[in-house]
């Protein structure tokens, strides 16, 4: 055994003892430590290392055991400090530590000095939070951007759908029964969709009322629209809340990781796109590339329309409305008609619906009031007085959801002094059922104005003889699908005939829409309808060409 000279001998007790009084300033653990021959010695540990539980003899530290390759690549290297993250202990009781490894003599290269800052309070704080970012509070389910996580860890991303699940009238339900019968149904909806899931699958609320699943795929994507018929058998079954028994149905949309780029947030949104398409097909449906582009179409147009709306480049197009017994026009249909600057020509079933879901139907439905009147007012002075003839503005479900149409009219009749029997309002029966009561309020309001109010499209939708008989409906326009071709279809005279009937006992007029011949005309006529509308007349016109027809008219 090699003897060590006086010299290094007193040495190595000076630098311990030194190390020794260094480290008990220290107030975290902290330990001196001299490898020898492949073999560590623990030359000095403070207080607060020895109560930290690694162990004050190096065949029986913790510390040595996990850490030991570390300390001597350390050693063996150039560098002169090396910090790290290590976790102590079992999984129950684990401590999280910022590991500092430092020469604690440049002349010694044998040995260190390794300290430990104690993280895990701070550790646990932030997994706390963050468990708590990511969990919805209602049910307990990963919010959207835990389920995002859930899908960023390691799973084989080609063998994973994710579903998208709309629950359909949610916001309705939640507004009559009150957000406690709805956040009650959003519990005992989530408990159901769990049931039809495997043990492996993962569900999630990425919305205030849609769901998202995580699933694996063990064979074809046939597993995931198998699953999405368990959930619609799961809804079928009516929920009981308070004293109401709900019928819940769901729209799926399906998108595979196969499919997808790494974005995770995409794949989710890819999902919703076809949402859209189920809430349409009535059953799930995958997701489709042309969908983005439609979506990416549709904001695209959005955007252009709202900077249309802001810059005025919309106007309104007229389609005379006749007296099918004299010919003589009675009215004009204002229809909105968009060129954008570089001359491309939107058509109204485009840009209206994009309108509709954006909430630009709000500006784009006070415009054309206001314009429809400013119009109007210009024809009676152009013709030396009230010119005898109204005009008729289309009502979306949306505008009169969101916006007081009646204020609305009331500010376009007093700015250009017309009255309100000039102008009829036109609504479909699907802005009557999509909320009965705040309707009917606003109907009865346009009467108080003295309009004329007619239920557009009548037959095509639900047509509730509750509410012609309860709300003030002057007219019933019967829908084009019913007119055109009805001289060759029996059943659409009959239907004709039964809504022509409906509407006299009613006391209400009639006007057909869509009368493309005199012959089609003259047999409404006879039916005894009101008014026709429809090429046979004319096309909708520019606001000039249709003020020289006034007074003209065709006869049947």
């Amino acid at each position: 055994m090699a003897v060590m000279a006086p010299d290094a001998i007193e040495q190595t007790l000076v630098a311990t003892d030194l190390a020794a009084r260094a480290l008990e300033l220290i107030p975290i653990p902290a330990a001196h430590l001299v490898l020898t021959g492949g073999q560590f010695e623990l030359f000095a540990m403070n207080r607060a290392y020895r109560l930290a539980g690694f162990g004050v003899v190096a065949e029986r530290s913790a510390m040595i055991a996990d850490l030991g390759p570390r300390i001597i690549a350390f050693l063996e290297s150039q560098l002169i400090r090396s910090d790290f993250e290590w976790v102590f202990g079992q999984t129950i009781d684990c401590r999280y530590y910022r590991v500092t490894i430092a020469r604690a003599f440049a002349t010694f290269h044998d040995r260190c000095t390794i300290s430990f800052v104690d993280q895990t309070s701070q550790i646990q704080t932030e997994r706390s939070l963050r468990r708590e970012m990511t969990t919805d509070s209602l049910t307990g389910l990963p919010n959207r951007e835990g389920f995002e996580d859930l899908i960023e860890q390691g799973r084989d991303r080609s063998k994973t759908a994710v579903l998208a699940i709309d629950i359909d009238r949610f916001g309705r339900l939640n507004s009559c029964l009150g957000s406690l019968a709805g956040d009650e149904l959003l519990i005992t909806v989530a408990r159901r969709i769990k049931g039809a899931l495997r043990t492996r699958d993962t569900l999630a609320r990425i919305g205030g009322d849609q769901f998202g699943i995580l699933m694996t795929i063990d064979g074809d994507r046939d597993e995931a629209h198998a699953l999405a018929k368990r959930i619609h058998r799961t809804l079928t079954t009516p929920f009981r809340l308070t004293d109401y028994e709900i019928s819940v149905e769901c729209s799926v949309g399906i998108a595979y990781g196969a499919d997808e780029a790494d974005d995770v947030a995409e794949l989710i949104r890819h999902a919703q796109f076809a949402v859209k398409r189920a809430k349409a097909s009535g059953h799930a449906e995958s997701y489709l590339p042309q969908d983005l582009a439609i979506a990416r179409a549709q904001f695209s147009m959005e955007t252009a329309l709202r900077r249309a709306i802001e810059n005025r480049e919309l106007r309104l197009a007229y389609q005379p409305i006749c007296d099918l017994a004299t010919g003589r026009i009675v009215s004009f249909e204002a229809l909105a008609r968009w060129t954008d600057p570089q001359g491309n020509v939107h058509c109204p079933t485009d840009f209206i619906p994009v309108a509709e879901e954006s909430g630009l139907i709000v500006p784009l439905g006070r415009w054309a009031i206001e314009e429809a009147a400013q119009t109007l007012a210009l024809w009676d002075s152009r013709h030396g007085g009230p010119c005898g003839v109204k005009v008729a503005v289309n009502l979306s479900a949306i505008q009169l959801q969101r916006d007081a149409i009646a204020p609305v009219l009331g500010a376009a009749l007093d700015s250009t002094g017309l009255t309100g029997d000039r102008f009829t309002l036109e609504l479909t029966e699907s802005a009557i059922v999509s909320d009965p009561d705040r309707i009917a309020g606003t109907m009865h309001a346009l009467k108080a104005l003295g309009t004329t109010l007619a239920m557009d499209d009548f037959g095509t939708g639900y047509s509730n003889l509750a509410y012609l008989q309860k709300l003030p409906i002057d007219i019933l326009k019967i829908d084009r699908s019913f007119v055109t071709g009805m001289l060759a279809d029996r059943d659409k005279v009959s239907i004709v005939r039964a809504i022509l009937s409906l509407a006299q006992a009613l006391g209400m007029k009639t006007t057909a829409e869509g009368i493309e011949t005199n012959e089609l005309a003259q047999t409404l006529a006879a039916l005894g309808c009101t008014y026709g509308q429809g090429y046979f007349y004319a096309k909708p016109l520019e606001a000039d060409a249709a003020f020289a027809m006034i007074g003209t008219g065709v006869s049947a």
